[in-house]
């Protein structure tokens, strides 16, 4: 990598800010440190004013580089007149930090400024708890309400688009572990059923440990034939599947 930047600048070749943010994602997942926040620097280039589109790559960046005060400073100096990709810069730094408020409160002010957001924009917040096993957080939230569940119904109700598969599969698979189900969302939404809605669906009562009724009838209803992987989880969760204790009371 340095001797590509040498070879450039030795041309003549002045790398622009998307190739300096390269050269800063190899220095930082290298552990080169110094090395990325000098380029770091010279992205900024002194004046944010004159600089400011770099914001979107220095953000996330600094955030990897555990640097919160410089995230901090960059979203202070953003958030005046902030945009739209700032926004989701800013939460995946902030994610990077595990500053869960300061990333709620990015997302609440990307929620009012713009009416109409992509479902990826509300995957940002989403992608940041998951990536970083926080997504309990999100599923309980004050009183027991589900903020990454809220966050889905937000994007189906405000948007035409349909929130993404992936993030219905992120949030259905931590709901599961708490023996809740999300299942019905994603039909409200649109969705066709799957097989691997019907794992996770069942998984919910394999946690919960709790008897699973009509479910090979809904996967009939669907046409979905139970693999290897659903019969046996079936298995576990037939209320009717006879025991040692069923066949001694017999």
């Amino acid at each position: 990598m340095d001797q590509i930047a040498e070879t450039m600048k030795a041309e003549g070749i002045e790398p622009d800010i998307k190739t300096q943010a390269i050269m800063a994602r190899h220095y930082v997942s290298g552990g080169l440190k110094e090395k990325a926040e000098i380029v770091l620097k010279e992205m900024e280039g002194g004046n944010l004013e004159e600089h400011r589109w770099a914001c979107q790559f220095l953000l996330p960046l600094y955030g990897t580089l555990g640097r919160g005060d410089e995230v901090s400073r960059l979203w202070n100096f953003c958030k005046e007149s902030p945009r739209l990709e700032e926004c989701v810069a800013a939460i995946e730094a902030w994610g990077q930090l595990k500053n869960m408020p300061e990333a709620e409160a990015v997302f609440e002010l990307m929620s009012k400024t713009w009416k109409k957001l992509s479902s990826k924009h509300y995957s940002t917040l989403l992608k940041v708890y998951a990536n970083h096993k926080m997504l309990s957080k999100a599923l309980c939230g004050s009183r027991g309400s589900g903020k990454a569940d809220s966050i889905l119904n937000k994007a189906a109700q405000q948007n035409q688009m349909k929130p993404m598969f992936s993030s219905y599969m992120i949030v259905m698979e931590k709901y599961a572990k708490k023996g809740d189900i999300i299942f019905h969302r994603m039909r409200q939404a649109g969705y066709q059923a799957r097989s691997k809605q019907f794992q996770t669906l069942i998984q919910a009562y394999v946690n919960a440990k709790a008897p699973c009724y009509g479910m090979r009838e809904r996967l009939k209803a669907d046409g979905l034939f139970a693999n290897k992987a659903v019969a046996a989880q079936l298995a576990q969760v037939d209320a009717f599947k006879r025991t040692v204790v069923s066949d001694l009371l017999d």
